[in-house]
Parts: C-alpha cells; structure tokens; sequence
C-alpha cells in the first residue's frame, strides 16, 4: 500500500488529467494537540471526493461544506481552524489544538500537470525539493532541499510557506520471520510504506500483514533495483546469512538513512568479519549497519524485538543519539 502522501498527489494528477479543477490542502502548522503534522495532505474534488487527511473529520467536514457553497474561488486561501471567532462560527477540535490550513485551488493547466509530477517525482524519492507558495498570490515554485528540518516554514516577512517534499519514509525487510511480521505491523501503524522481500514460498505463503507490499525475489536483488532512498529503513531479521548478508551488502551502495541486522553480539561480530573478508565492505561501510538492531530493551519475543527495531529507526529518523535515551 502506497503511503498516503503519494496517494493525494497521484489523485490529483489523475483529476488534474482529467480537466477537473482540484482543491489541494496542506496542513501548515499545528499548535497543542493536532491529529496531522505539517505537511499533511488533503486534495479535493468539485463533487466532494477526496484523498488524505487533515484532522480526525471535522475539519474536513467543514472544508467541504464551505466548498460546495462556492468558498475557495481564489487562488490560495489560508484557514485558521480550532479557535473561536468573534462571531462565533469557529471550529473547535475535539483535541483542543489549533490546525492552519493552506488551500490552493489548482486549475488543470500544463503548468499544474507538471507541477504536481515534480511533487510525485520528489515524493517517490527521486529529488530533494521543497515547495515555495506565495500566500497571498498563489504563485508556487521549487528550490533545491537537503531534507533536514521542520517539513513547513512560514515567512511572515515575505508571506510565503516552503514545504519541504521529503520521501515518504519506507520500510524494507528482508527475509520473513515472525520479527518480520511483527516489524511491518508496526512499520504501517507508524504510516511507513512497508515492502517485504524473500523468495521462499513456504514463507511467504505463512505471511500476512494487510497493507505490506510482499515481493517473491531475493531481497539483495529488489535493494540492488533501486528501491532505496534516503528515507528509507532496511533491517534483515532472518538469522539467515544468505539473506540478511548479501541484504546488507547492497544495502550500505543506497541512501538509506537507517542498515540493521539481527543477531548476538557475537553473531554480529562474526557477521562483520565475513562481510569485510568475503563481501568486499570497508570499515565506514560496516559502520553504517546497526547490528545487533535496535534499542536495547531486553526484549525475548518477537513483538519485543520489532518493537526495539522500530524505537531504533525512529530514534536515527529524528537525528536523536543512542546515549539521549
């Protein structure tokens, strides 16, 4: 299953391809409790079909009850929704939080088509770039980004809002095991985009997590194809060297932000001597793989140990240090 932000921008460029003139909303920056995280996606059509989420309903509720009475005619429109107005027909979130929301009405034009493709482009991870939206006139551009920070800024001085098109994160695992399915349930539940690789057919016949992509072939084999940005997570958890090694040694050629194995300290030891003397990796290559993998929780069963695993790639995600914790 496709992560949700690649699902709004390619039903907008299906309706965009169509001659339909879309809505597509952008959550710009929560305050206190909030349901979605800057950044989130949400676009509309005439008829009130949608794809994505801003908040739990009610607020998409509004939204489209205000469009279908002819709102949003403009260009782009900016929301304030959670606080009371003065008369009195504010939104308040069953949260207790405050949502601004950016609203740009985006006609079917060539320049919205290939817009909407650099988006789809930079959110399958083929180009770090960020979105700059003029607030007041709608005009919107791109500028080259290196994916670190806030996923939204606002320039009050310039009244612009750049949003960062960052990859929609993607978990991929080699090998199946009861770790594996436990790790993917997880992996979805965080909003991962969640493929799993293995070519034994009696594994995958036993494995079923709704939502995961399953791939029959040699997980080395889907890594080496190009499938690996750099938000993506690869973590081997067969204890099976014929998978999870030759996992890993395609895995250290990608951008990967985060390289796990399963296994002892010893076996990980062990592992990093038989990658360097037969698999051909330098020491900065095994330095990038989290091995054994995850935080050390003490953790017996494989729901514990999925739970490590993801803590641990939630921890590098979000640029905190092992000792932090």
């Amino acid at each position: 299953m496709q992560h949700l932000d690649v699902r709004v921008i390619e039903q907008a460029l299906a309706w965009a391809r169509e001659g339909e003139t879309l809505w597509l909303c952008t959550v710009l920056a929560t305050y206190g409790s909030s349901p979605r995280a800057p950044g989130s996606l949400l676009v509309v059509h005439r008829d009130g079909r949608h794809v994505g989420s801003l908040s739990g309903g009610c607020v998409e509720d509004d939204f489209l009850a205000r469009l279908a009475e002819g709102e949003f005619a403009r260009p782009v429109t900016t929301l304030r929704y959670g606080e009371e107005r003065a008369d009195g027909t504010g939104i308040t979130l069953p949260c207790g939080g405050i949502l601004d929301v950016l609203i740009e009405r985006v006609v079917p034009d060539a320049d919205s088509l290939v817009h909407l493709d650099v988006v789809l482009a930079t959110l399958k991870g083929q180009r770090p770039l960020a979105r700059r939206v003029d607030l007041v006139n709608g005009a919107r551009h791109f500028v080259e980004d290196d994916g670190i920070g806030p996923r939204v800024v606002l320039e009050a001085e310039s009244d612009v809002a750049q949003i960062r098109m960052t990859p929609a994160a993607r978990l991929v695992i080699a090998g199946i095991s009861p770790v594996s399915e436990a790790c993917a349930q997880f992996a979805r539940g965080l909003g991962f985009e969640v493929f799993v690789c293995d070519p034994r057919e009696e594994a995958l016949a036993a494995f079923h997590v709704e939502g995961v992509e399953v791939r029959p072939e040699l997980p080395s084999a889907f890594i080496a194809a190009g499938h690996c940005h750099a938000a993506t997570a690869v973590v081997a958890l067969t204890h099976d060297p014929r998978i999870d090694d030759l996992a890993m040694i395609e895995a250290v050629r990608t951008p990967a932000f985060y390289i796990g194995v399963m296994g002892s300290w010893r076996t990980s030891q062990a592992r990093a001597e038989r990658l360097q003397r037969s698999g051909g990796l330098s020491e900065s290559d095994i330095a990038r793989l989290h091995m054994p993998i995850g935080l050390d929780l003490g953790s017996k069963t494989p729901a514990e140990i999925a739970l490590s695993v993801m803590a641990d790639i939630l921890r590098v995600q979000r640029g905190k240090a092992r000792d932090a914790l």
